[in-house]
């Protein structure tokens, strides 16, 4: 009898890890939560786990380290579904936003070093002033 037929088990802990992937039952057991938890992240679109041909829910490590920051939050911080939700919004939108900024540091790095290396007048350093003023007093 095949022992890879449907509902057989293997007796490797992590069977897709060799792949950079990791079955619901290791990530489950890994963390302390029923299955049906991960399904319901799912569901709620808080984790997105790629799948198999088969359609098996595969985990990379993207996804695991994302599913730790919601237990954190849930578990350790008393985070409600909707409040992780929130969360992990702004801290995508944070992470967009860095990318942007060091986008616009190299930009500007740019444009300072084809300065510096026309020499002459040019080479001063690029002055950028705000437009309004930096700190609003609060009386």
């Amino acid at each position: 009898m095949d022992s890879r037929r449907k509902g057989a088990r293997s007796h490797d802990p992590a069977p897709a890890a060799r792949d950079g992937y990791v079955f619901i039952g290791v990530v489950a057991e890994r963390f302390g939560v029923h299955p049906q938890t991960l399904r319901l992240y799912e569901r709620e679109g808080l984790i997105r786990p790629a799948r198999s041909s088969g359609n098996t829910r595969l985990y990379d490590l993207e996804t695991v380290e994302r599913l730790e920051i919601i237990l954190t939050l849930t578990r350790e911080l008393g985070v409600n579904l909707a409040g992780v939700e929130v969360i992990l919004e702004l801290k995508s939108r944070l992470a967009r936003m860095e990318g942007e900024v060091g986008r616009l540091m190299e930009s500007i790095r740019a444009v300072v070093a084809e300065r510096a290396s026309r020499g002459g007048e040019s080479s001063r350093a690029l002055v950028i002033r705000p437009r309004g003023a930096i700190v609003l007093r609060v009386r």
